[in-house]
């Protein structure tokens, strides 16, 4: 029996927001935190991979700034992540594999690159998704052992 094994571009998010090395990081700080997500690639003009820019990252903000709160200031190419020390994985990947990836690193997503371009990311939650419609059909159709949480109002 041929077996397919699921792939990263079958799970991984097409649409990714991104940053420009030139971004003010003030700028870039608004960008995540309206976002709503911990990190951004940050990729040239071409779309090629250039780093990354962490929440760890812009927390060297605040070390940096001085005793009257004064924050330093700069581009996001000055406090990012460089590529060369970014973890970044190919589309035809298969996610077992990517799995395995996620329970050595404190990483919540991963950069897909093609061709030296970005063309999405994947996420630990991706994975998630991956198990319920792929590797678990069976035990997802039954709601055995789940519990619902009720709230109680205190009077």
């Amino acid at each position: 029996m041929n077996m397919h094994l699921p792939l990263v571009r079958e799970f991984m998010d097409n649409y990714v927001d991104t940053l420009s090395p030139e971004t003010d990081i003030m700028v870039a700080v608004k960008f995540l935190l309206q976002k709503r997500v911990t990190s951004a690639p940050v990729v040239d003009s071409k779309g090629e991979l250039l780093g990354i820019l962490t929440e760890l990252d812009c927390l060297k903000l605040l070390t940096l700034g001085d005793a009257d709160c004064v924050l330093p200031k700069g581009q996001v190419k000055n406090f990012m992540t460089l590529a060369s020390a970014v973890q970044a994985i190919p589309p035809d990947m298969d996610i077992y594999y990517v799995a395995g990836l996620f329970l050595e690193v404190p990483y919540r997503r991963f950069p897909v690159v093609e061709n030296g371009r970005l063309v999405g990311a994947i996420t630990r939650f991706d994975i998630l998704r991956a198990v319920q419609s792929r590797l678990a059909p069976s035990v997802i159709s039954s709601k055995e052992g789940i519990q619902s949480l009720t709230y109680i109002r205190s009077p």
